[in-house]
């Protein structure tokens, strides 16, 4: 009867008195889903979520406050493409071989540490080399054993033999590790069975690899790669299973394909048509266009001496996929915030909203892209994105003023996730 009576309370919306209860005083917060900013609000958190604000008029006696009355409070923010479980870019094309699987478990234990840090709250990631490393990770942050952002993980690439998606570059006699081909497909019917097992072994969602790479030896951003049957039926089978698919593309056919699949979102964009602007539009389907990266990867790839092809693809690339936002934005297409974390050092995320701005949004757009717009991709609206009662209490605060200079959150003040003070 008293599991009955708290279920009963639990749902009427009242809140034992054994609740958790703290409060943030936000000087300005930033209401993403309205649009607008307020003045002075009191934030009651309970149990590691907003249960309400209010404005501020004296301190509470029923829990801790947390003074950020000198600061603006905005959303956790929310990166929709990162690598955590990984090393890095670098100008050894062997680099994914030098690194076991333990490794690169640890060394994404302090990448997740470096995002959480600089404001983001929630990831995410697109994929790894070594596969379901990125799932240990996920598992190990949600259990408290480390500290990173909510994550939710890919698993693995499908991908093509010697595609965008697998280790390549070496000797043809070189042995890859098998973890680093769990995601090779051949086939439609090989498609479904690779969707099958990674999200049996704990994968979120589905990267597929609709088109070559830039930063891949012997494939080309523009070439398509996966078949449109082979995406339909890794789409088809992670709906079966309660999941989706996002897809790599960069070139126009590999980018209309991955839609025409049933992709919820398309990552890189770079080349997309008007016609694939146009799908993207009347499907529904997000596109996540990294549009800092290229920048990144000419001034430090080109001093560090990357290796020539990346170089060449940047440059091929760059420029037309940031002309490629602003048409599709112009259009009205739903533009998330992604950055593909590990191209540049961990952490940089927030460099991205400034090119977001230059390339047409307004400081708030580019905001909602990592906020509510991600959420909404990310199937999380209603725990993340946004700091309207029932959310879970992700919140960044910054001096001055984001919504009028965007520049301002690549210097994040403090970090709260789940009501717990981060930093």
């Amino acid at each position: 009867m008293i599991r009955i009576a708290l279920a009963g309370a639990l749902a009427l919306g009242i809140v034992p008195s054994h609740a958790a209860t703290r409060y943030v005083r936000a000087g300005k917060l930033v209401d993403v889903e309205r649009g607008r900013v307020l003045d002075d609000q009191l934030i009651r958190i309970v149990d590691g979520r907003v249960a309400a604000w209010t404005p501020f008029t004296t301190a509470p006696g029923d829990g801790p406050l947390t003074d950020w009355s000198a600061y603006q409070v905005l959303p956790g923010l929310i990166d929709m493409h990162t690598h955590l479980a990984d090393y890095g870019t670098s100008a050894n094309v062997a680099e994914p071989l030098l690194h076991s699987a333990a490794e690169l478990a640890l060394r994404g234990a302090h990448n997740a540490r470096l995002t959480l840090h600089a404001g983001f709250t929630s990831v995410r990631d697109v994929g790894t080399y070594r596969a379901l490393t990125d799932v240990a990770l996920r598992d190990a942050i949600a259990a408290g054993y480390v500290e990173g952002p909510r994550m939710h993980v890919a698993g693995a690439y499908i991908t093509v033999p010697g595609g965008g998606g697998a280790v390549t570059g070496f000797a043809a006699d070189v042995q890859v590790p098998t973890d680093m081909a769990v995601g090779v497909v051949r086939n439609a019917q090989e498609a479904r069975e690779k969707v099958r097992y990674l999200i049996q072994h704990g994968a979120d969602h589905i990267k597929m690899m609709a088109t070559g790479a830039v930063l891949a030896v012997g494939t080309e951003p523009g070439r398509p790669e996966l078949s449109l049957e082979e995406m339909q039926a890794a789409c088809d089978e992670a709906a079966r299973n309660g999941s989706y698919c996002l897809a790599h593309a960069h070139g126009a056919e590999g980018i209309k394909n991955a839609i025409r699949a049933g992709a919820r979102s398309i990552e890189h964009a770079s080349l997309i048509d008007a016609e694939g602007i146009a799908l993207a539009k009347a499907r529904g389907v997000w596109l996540d266009m990294d549009i800092y990266d290229g920048d990144y990867i000419e001034e430090y790839g080109t001093r560090q001496g990357w290796e020539a092809g990346y170089l060449r693809k940047n440059r091929e690339t760059a420029q037309l996929q940031r002309e490629a936002f602003t048409r599709a934005l112009k259009a009205g297409v739903k533009l998330s915030f992604g950055t593909d974390e590990g191209v540049y050092p961990y952490g940089w995320n927030a460099r991205q909203f400034a090119y977001m701005v230059r390339y047409g949004m307004t400081p708030l757009q580019a905001i909602q892209s990592a906020t509510t717009v991600a959420a909404a991709l990310l199937r999380a609206d209603g725990d993340v994105g946004s700091l309207s009662p029932g959310h879970y209490a992700d919140m960044i605060a910054v001096k001055g003023d984001a919504t009028a200079d965007v520049g301002t959150l690549e210097h994040v003040e403090h970090v709260m996730k789940g009501g717990t003070l981060v930093r």
